[in-house]
């Protein structure tokens, strides 16, 4: 879509760049950081979809056009089950359900994850060329999700897309910062939130992004 490459050639401008994160595990000392932050609640964890790479780039843009999008690879399925995993044996209190955007790689991630049952899809979500004239309002959703507070002792988890976090959160989760499966831990700040940085809790080696 137009508006979203004459966005992201804005973000790459030298003058507007900012210093990126850089991901990180739960086995380094700021992995470890942001685990025990996590562990005490309070903070809203919003994933990238698993992986894609290899897979067909979205030709339709219509939500609920499974054979028109690009879906997670085989890959990426047992990367989002790694995630679950990870996530349960690393203690981390989350409230539910989990919410997860519309479209199949978000949703899909979200219920290997998580279970089905326990996922609640939401427009608010979206990928931001699968949002037509609604862009706007779902970028409010955006903000909105990660400057909520969050029930005491819990964390909201989110499952989405890239483009929508780069373009409420700005420059320094842009590039390489935020690959497939990774995921921003973001504290709320009354109307306003905070990024403390990205971790990845199940890398795939050679993964991280698509060609599309």
């Amino acid at each position: 879509m137009l508006r979203r490459s004459i966005l992201l050639t804005v973000l790459a401008s030298p003058a507007l760049a900012q210093e990126r994160f850089v991901p990180t595990t739960a086995e380094t000392p700021e992995g470890a950081a942001l685990v025990a932050r996590l562990r005490a609640g309070g903070l809203v964890l919003f994933f990238r979809h698993a992986d894609t790479v290899g897979e067909p780039c979205d030709r339709s843009f219509r939500v609920g056009d499974r054979a028109g999008q690009r879906g997670i690879s085989p890959r990426g399925v047992e990367q989002s089950r790694e995630i679950g995993r990870r996530l349960a044996a690393l203690g981390f209190p989350a409230s539910a359900p989990v919410l997860a955007g519309p479209v199949y790689r978000a949703r899909d991630t979200a219920e290997a994850a998580f279970g089905a049952g326990n996922v609640r899809v939401t427009d608010s979500l979206l990928a931001d060329d699968f949002s037509g004239p609604r862009l706007d309002w779902v970028l409010a959703e955006h903000r909105r999700l990660f400057s909520e507070a969050v029930p005491r002792g819990m964390n909201r988890v989110l499952v989405g897309h890239r483009t929508p976090a780069i373009m409420v959160a700005g420059e320094r989760v842009g590039g390489q910062a935020f690959p497939e499966g990774g995921a921003l831990v973001i504290e709320p700040r009354d109307t306003r939130f905070a990024v403390l940085g990205i971790l990845m809790l199940a890398p795939v080696e050679g993964g991280g992004f698509h060609g599309c």
